[in-house]
This record gives C-alpha cells, sequence and structure tokens, in this order.
C-alpha cells in the first residue's frame, strides 16, 4: 500500500470536499437521513486553528483528518475516508498521525465527539485509544449545542471521547 500522509493546502480543497461528501453518504444511508448538514467547505476548515492532514493512497486523495485548537485544546473534528478506500486501515493512520502531531503540538489528550453505536464511529475509535468523557470546558460544552442546532441528535446518541496523548497510546 502506498500511502502518504502530509498537510493539507489551499489546493487541496476539492478533494477534501468530495471525500466528506462520499464519506457522509454512509451515514445518510444508514440513518435514511433526509435533512443532512452539508459539509464545511474545506476552504474554511484550512482557515480554522488547528490543522488538516491529507491521506493519499497511490498518489489521489483518499481520506482526511481535522484538528481544531479550540481554546489550546486538541479537537479532533473530522476524519474522513472515501468509500473506495475503505477497510485498508486509512482511518486508523490518519487518526494515529493526528494523534502524534497533536502530542507534538505539545497536547496532553485529544478529544472528539461521535455518533455512540455506529460501528465506524465510537466503538472505531475506542480501539484507537479514546473512551467516553464529559465535556469539561464551556468550548467543548457548546460543541453540544452546536449539534443540537445541526440535528444530530436525531440520529442517536452522540458521545464526547479523549485519549491520552503520552505514553504508549502514540
Amino acid at each position: 500500500m502506498s500511502l502518504r500522509i502530509r498537510p493539507a493546502v489551499a489546493e487541496d480543497a476539492a478533494g477534501i470536499e468530495q471525500i466528506e461528501e462520499a464519506a457522509d453518504q454512509l451515514l445518510v444511508a444508514l440513518f435514511r437521513a433526509t435533512d443532512w448538514p452539508a459539509p464545511d467547505a474545506a476552504a474554511e476548515r484550512l482557515a480554522l486553528p488547528g490543522y488538516l492532514l491529507l491521506a493519499e493512497y497511490e498518489g489521489t486523495p483518499a481520506g482526511f483528518v481535522h484538528v481544531l485548537d479550540l481554546d489550546g485544546h486538541a479537537h479532533l473534528e473530522q476524519v474522513s475516508v472515501l468509500p473506495r478506500y475503505a477497510r485498508r486501515g486509512i482511518g486508523r493512520i490518519l487518526v494515529r498521525a493526528a494523534m502524534e502531531e497533536a502530542a507534538r503540538r505539545g497536547h496532553d489528550d485529544m478529544t472528539l465527539r461521535t455518533y455512540a453505536d455506529v460501528p465506524w464511529n465510537a466503538p472505531f475509535y475506542a480501539s484507537c485509544g479514546f473512551s467516553e468523557t464529559e465535556p469539561d470546558s464551556e468550548a467543548l460544552r457548546s460543541l453540544v449545542a452546536v449539534e443540537e442546532q445541526l440535528g444530530l441528535l436525531e440520529y442517536g446518541r452522540r458521545v464526547q471521547m479523549t485519549a491520552s496523548l503520552t505514553g504508549s497510546v502514540i
């Protein structure tokens, strides 16, 4: 497998959007959602504090991970992999790369929010070292309100998960 992980740049925006749109269709189909929120524009993602890593599989954009810097805290905002590249470990490699970069930047842990009962959500993240936690800052609590506004709670229980970036986890 020829896989390269690199920081995303502005020229990657269209590919990032295509990846997220295709990956979102898996949730749309699972939930039979008729009003799924549109993905964020990649240019907006790239402008936010934090970082976005792109996975290229044999030279083709295959997935990305977006980590926000929320008031000095690393928050894994999104991981998306094109469905045609699923089940090759790309998502796990992206999560690990995001954790390594957050640790390199001096973070002790990383949070995320996800669906508790979707197999490629909370169970996957648990296998990457994340466990359920409660939001313990205003920035993290505000994410719950955003999920409510987007209507995400309609499709299942959402949870926060946290992974330690110290020790042997990464």
